[in-house]
């Protein structure tokens, strides 16, 4: 594992973004992206969509940009890319065990406790607070976890 320190600087970092406005797979990939050469800004603007769970309260923004990271580092595609991939299957379902140790699930909608994909979950989640007193702590570990994965193994070319 990697020190605490790079844990806590990749955590706080997502949190921060989360904080800023962004959801919670922009602010995971955007927090560990620029170290593996994707720019944040880029990075941002390829995690939109899996936020909210996909934007269907399915799996955790959070943990989606976390696997978007991992696929950055160790990812690989094409003729020459099936080892690659195979790793990087299994450092993703890795990734999930870890998280659902934490969190006790991987879906957005039971993470929360509603479904922010409808008109009525959303108000929920909005007017109780969820997506700042949940996702935040979702987002951080999400964030802390791939970070000492990524720290721990060496990346493809």
């Amino acid at each position: 594992m990697t020190d605490d320190g790079t844990r806590e600087i990749a955590s706080r970092e997502a949190v921060r973004l989360f904080a800023d406005g962004h959801n919670c797979a922009q602010a995971v990939l955007g927090a560990l992206a620029p170290g593996f050469g994707l720019d944040r800004e880029t990075a941002v603007r390829l995690a939109t969509g899996f936020g909210i769970g996909l934007s269907m309260g399915e799996t955790c923004g959070a943990v989606s940009g976390a696997v978007l990271a991992l696929g950055l580092a160790y990812g690989g595609g094409g003729p020459g890319g099936t080892e690659a991939k195979l790793a990087t299957y299994a450092m993703a379902g890795e990734f999930f065990d870890a998280f659902a140790k934490v969190h006790g699930a991987l879906r957005c909608r039971e993470l929360i406790g509603c479904d922010p994909s409808t008109p009525e979950g959303m108000l929920v989640a909005r007017t109780e607070g969820r997506f700042g007193s949940i996702c935040a702590g979702l987002v951080g570990t999400a964030a802390a976890i791939a970070a000492d994965m990524l720290a721990t193994r060496s990346p493809s070319a």
